[in-house]
């Protein structure tokens, strides 16, 4: 690159063939010598020689490091001290020689990392500093990289110090892949969190001015890409504070339903979880509607702590790990009772470390590829930006169109997400999510006490099993959207009205983009929608379901349907036409 092309005689031509020639012959008759050596265990310092001369011009034979290393493992014993000291000297010369040649070279740093790991007192001083000039030379070279970290492993480098040395390179230039990284390893060695998993999360303060030294680097080259997967690695450092959402009590169905602020795994036997019924601890049986990893749980209660002989009966959660409790009183005559809502379920932003004058910025840029989806996350929370979640997939979705599904799938998160903040201010039990082309469900475990849910007229093709947190539901309406699986219908104990209208759609193919002039062309997939009478097995599990309307399916022409309807479900007024 930058090399000005020099037109050359037809005599200089063929001199430089020549030479090249007689410099294959001799690489390949030295080659041949060192395999018949090997085979012959012939491993002597001939080899060593041999070797030097091919590997100074190729150090990517890693056929022959190998060789090198088996004579070095023979002349050990057979050396003394300080022969062997000046032998190792030279191979260490050698080898920086050879990285000259080729800084990436593979064999060549893994060689170096073998010989210094026999050796009794290594100069680990001065492999940092080796590092440090090919650093200088090209900041970006991960193999130097990737010796460095072993060398300030086996010298026991404080990581401040390493810190530093990538505050250097970063400095002098923001596209550096490596040195981002190494920030990211070396942070949770320097700020270690208690508790804090694999994840390795850091406190705010450090996650803040780590967004000031990335934002930087945003704003100096925006197309730079090194520091935009940095970027997403802080989002992923926060500590979101654990909390118990809500807590709910049932007299009719004799079971208490907590919900949390994450996923929790609590068995039967765990201290994890602990219930106070009046005062007094009560051992009970914690598990999930669907009985898998969810943020809601419930547990059966005994007669003895519904019954109506006292006033009323306070219930208490008290979550050990979370370091959380919530309270709930049930009065006499009362059929159910709730605790008041808990926070919010997203993050707040300047926890995440993203301030909204930063997405705005996002907002204006053309190349999809520079943003990260933590960070699209963040945009769509951006209270100035919740048309891009009202108004359909927005302006994210046409900047990057390879990743379309996903954007309507984090467009219909935020959109439940702020559809649940409006449902805590106003209190209310009965949420309208018709008509806003979601297509999938999230946050359901923050629902738990709507009795009213209406889903119609969305992408929606199933209902996920986590909808059985939904312990309260009365009326669910899904009509007109594309729904295959009833799963998550399942062990409702106060549903009464299910609406599934109309699930059939046909959509467009993969060639979206057809003539319509030529309806040849045009292709669609089979047709969406609830087909076999088996998908509705899921009902029979809801005991107060008394409604089923289920027009427009494809089921209802299927053979027998009214009978396997009333066998199914014979309590069940099914409506098919």
């Amino acid at each position: 690159h930058g090399r000005l092309k020099v037109k050359t005689s037809e005599e200089q031509e063929e001199a430089k063939r020549l030479e090249r020639e007689q410099k294959l012959k001799l690489y390949q008759s030295a080659t041949q010598t060192v395999f018949q050596k090997r085979q012959a265990g012939e491993l002597d310092e001939s080899v060593l020689e041999l070797t030097s001369q091919i590997l100074g011009a190729n150090p990517d034979f890693a056929t022959l490091w190998n060789c090198r290393r088996e004579v070095l493992q023979r002349l050990e014993v057979q050396k003394s001290p300080e022969e062997l000291a000046t032998l190792v000297k030279a191979e260490l010369g050698f080898l920086e020689s050879c990285l000259r040649v080729n800084p990436k070279s593979y064999g060549t740093w893994h060689h170096r990392c073998w010989l210094l790991g026999r050796l009794p007192e290594p100069n680990w001083a001065r492999e940092l500093e080796l590092c440090a000039r090919f650093l200088e030379v090209d900041e970006r070279n991960f193999h130097c990289w990737d010796y460095r970290r072993f060398v300030a492993a086996q010298a026991a480098v404080p990581p401040a110090e390493e810190l530093a040395f990538t505050d250097s390179l970063i400095t002098r230039n923001f596209s550096n892949y490596s040195s981002w990284h190494y920030r990211s390893c070396l942070l949770p060695q320097l700020h270690p969190q208690p508790d804090s998993g694999p994840q390795g999360r850091l406190p705010e303060d450090v996650l803040l001015k780590e967004l000031e030294l990335v934002q930087n680097a945003f704003f100096t080259d925006p197309n730079d890409q090194s520091a935009w997967f940095y970027h997403r690695w802080l989002l992923g450092r926060a500590d979101p504070q654990d909390a118990l959402r809500c807590l709910h009590v049932s007299r009719d169905e004799a079971c208490l339903t907590v919900s949390f602020s994450r996923p929790l795994l609590v068995g039967s036997r765990t201290e994890t979880l602990l219930l106070v019924v009046d005062e007094s601890p009560l051992a009970v049986a914690w598990r999930t509607p669907d009985g898998r990893n969810r943020p809601s749980h419930l547990c059966d209660l005994p007669a003895t702590s519904l019954n109506d002989q006292l006033p009323q009966h306070t219930f208490r959660v008290i979550w050990t790990a979370g370091d959380a409790q919530k309270e709930c009183v049930l009065l006499k005559g009362d059929t159910a009772r709730t605790s008041p809502l808990g926070s919010s379920p997203h993050p707040s932003l300047p926890v995440m470390g993203v301030p909204s004058d930063h997405l705005l910025f996002l907002t204006g840029r053309q190349e999809g590829w520079c943003r990260d989806s933590a960070t699209d996350e963040q945009l769509f929370r951006v209270p100035a930006h919740h048309h891009l979640a009202d108004a359909g997939a927005g302006p994210p979705a046409a900047v990057d169109p390879m990743r379309a599904a996903y954007l309507d799938d984090l467009r219909s998160k935020f959109l439940l997400e702020n559809s649940v903040l409006k449902m805590e201010y106003a209190e209310v039990r009965v949420l309208h999510l018709g008509h806003k082309d979601l297509t999938v469900l999230c946050h359901l475990e923050q629902l738990l006490l709507i009795t009213h849910l209406d889903l119609s007229h969305n992408r929606l093709r199933a209902l996920p099993p986590a909808l059985a947190a939904l312990r309260c539901l009365e009326v669910l309406q899904a009509n007109d959207n594309t729904i295959e699986s009833l799963d998550g219908v399942t062990n409702l104990p106060r549903l009464q009205e299910l609406f599934l209208c109309n699930n059939r759609k046909a959509v467009m193919g993969a060639q979206e983009q057809v003539d319509l002039e030529e309806p040849a062309e045009l292709s669609l997939t089979p047709a969406q929608g609830l087909h076999q009478p088996a998908v509705l097995q899921p009902l029979a599990s809801c005991p107060r379901l008394v409604l089923l309307n289920l027009q427009g399916n494809p089921l209802c022409q299927a053979v027998g349907i009214s009978e396997h309807l009333a066998e199914l479900l014979p309590s069940v007024r099914s409506s098919l036409t």
